[in-house]
């Protein structure tokens, strides 16, 4: 019997609450919505195989590329305006510092480099590369059926133009 997406969905929260959410909290102490929002979209996003490809401007090896592509991931879930906002967050919050892979307040890299990794992320279209690797791996050997239709405006006359013609009369 195959699943449909609902299912699918069912499930995958289902073994989230009962396996990985129980691991975690012995790891890091209890877990807020936010947390366990950010847990279920990192057990799907495969950041580390696409990720794990880039090298630093510098030629180095990108280590803190998945570590970067959290936080950004977590600015999104927790709702934070700017990216100040996100790195306070980070120092206080000793959770989604782990969460992210930095084991100390020391470890968060400054502001600049997350300007400059996020533009590193946008020229790659990471959110993009991710969400495509999300869909292929959780929609392989399925059909999905889709109609699309285009709702825009067609500028056109209202009236019919008058023609003159044999058999019509002049108005």
């Amino acid at each position: 019997m195959q699943l449909n997406p609902r299912q699918l969905v069912t499930q995958f929260a289902h073994m989230m609450q009962q396996e990985l959410f129980p691991l975690l909290e012995r790891v890091v102490g209890p877990l807020s919505k936010e947390l366990e929002l950010l847990s279920s979209m990192l057990a799907l996003v495969p950041l580390e195989r696409v990720i794990g490809t880039l090298k630093a401007a510098t030629g180095r090896p990108a280590e803190d590329r998945a570590a970067l592509a959290t936080a950004f991931m977590a600015k999104t879930v927790l709702n934070l305006p700017t990216t100040r906002a996100l790195i306070s967050r980070l120092k206080a919050d000793e959770a989604l510092r782990q969460f992210c892979g930095w084991a100390s307040v020391e470890a968060i890299p400054h502001e600049s480099k997350f300007s400059r990794v996020f533009d590193e992320f946008a020229d790659i279209k990471l959110p993009q590369q991710l969400h495509e690797a999300v869909v292929r791996e959780t929609q392989k050997g399925r059909l999905i059926g889709h109609i699309a239709r285009d709702s825009t405006a067609i500028p056109a006359r209202e009236r019919f133009a008058v023609r003159l013609g044999a058999n019509m009369c002049k108005h």
